[in-house]
């Protein structure tokens, strides 16, 4: 599902579902009063967001695995495997594994690292723990109370922020702000803070500044007609990033997260972007979900989290980077 409109702003149906929502926050207090966090064998950080939908988390999750293993750390990613039919815990191979057996994040991560699959969570970080992980990102699970990571991040986009500042299903949030920012130790911005993020938590949290920009293996396309489309948690990002490239958008068309393209539809918007004398462009997240007879005839547009103080995130996550004494 796509996130609804009113979780934008304040008004009148939020204010209606308002009591929903604190049953919401209230069901997950309790879930996380009755549970025993566990230590895996290894140091856990987490990649997580307050909010219901995309944010950002797994291009920052693949950033600090590609951080930690250039610094000689045996880094593995865990993810729950989102639009996957694995329930885990098993390590993802991507030789064999498509997206529909270990959905899109996953198979991202493992490019980056030795990635666990894992409902469980706990169970997850303790098979990644006896395979020779050192330390494992977790992306997504903030709100998961079985693990008790040593650093915690919040990814929030700089354009959407924290919606109306309600629980869902009034607004957006997992959890209240308060509980949720309690338990975290930086926040990480991606792209322009419009919303107002960092003057929300000043004085709260750390802030670290970033943006998605195309990696190295990204096309050239300035100038170039383009028929986009994309279903990720938030596609005006994407979106706004090829025209950013110098890409003229002669179609734009948005599906929900984890959207899984039928050959047909698939063929459409091909067909559709040809007519236009343009070339259909994706995500690298929708690639992985694509046909793969006609994953070919698709242009991928791949993106990597470019740090604004990679000094602070470095001193934030110093003790983990530490070396380990014989």
């Amino acid at each position: 599902m796509r996130a609804p409109d009113f979780w934008r702003q304040d008004g009148i149906l939020p204010l209606i579902l308002s009591p929903l929502g604190l049953g919401f926050d209230l069901a997950g207090r309790l879930r996380r009063a009755l549970a025993r966090p566990m230590d895996p064998g290894a140091t856990v950080i987490c990649v997580g967001n307050l909010v219901a939908g995309g944010a950002g988390k797994t291009p920052v999750a693949i950033s600090l695995l590609k951080l930690l293993t250039a610094q000689g750390k045996r880094a593995h990613g865990l993810t729950r495997g989102y639009g996957g039919k694995l329930a885990g815990p098993v390590r993802v191979d991507p030789s064999r594994h498509g997206a529909e057996q270990a959905g899109d994040e996953a198979l991202l991560l493992a490019r980056a690292a030795p990635t666990w699959i894992a409902r469980d969570r706990a169970a997850g970080a303790r098979a990644a723990a006896a395979a020779g992980a050192e330390v494992i990102v977790m992306d997504d699970g903030h709100q998961n109370p079985h693990l008790a990571p040593r650093v915690s991040l919040l990814v929030v986009d700089g354009v959407y922020g924290f919606g109306n500042g309600r629980v869902m299903p009034a607004g957006p949030l997992r959890e209240s702000m308060a509980r949720g920012l309690a338990r975290a130790h930086a926040a990480v911005i991606l792209g322009a803070d419009t919303w107002g993020v960092e003057e929300a938590l000043k004085g709260r949290l750390k802030i670290l500044r970033a943006e998605l920009v195309p990696d190295s293996n990204a096309p050239g396309l300035k100038g170039r007609r383009v028929a986009a489309f994309a279903g990720i948690g938030n596609p005006d990002k994407f979106f706004a990033t090829l025209e950013a490239m110098g890409a003229v958008l002669i179609a734009r068309r948005a599906f929900a997260d984890h959207h899984r393209y039928r050959p047909g539809e698939l063929t459409g918007l091909i067909d559709s972007a040809a007519a236009a004398d343009a070339m259909a462009v994706t995500t690298e997240k929708d690639a992985v979900r694509l046909p793969a007879e006609l994953r070919a005839k698709v242009v991928t547009v791949p993106v990597a989290v470019a740090w604004r103080n990679q000094p602070d995130l470095e001193a934030l996550l110093a003790p983990v980077l530490a070396p380990v004494p014989p």
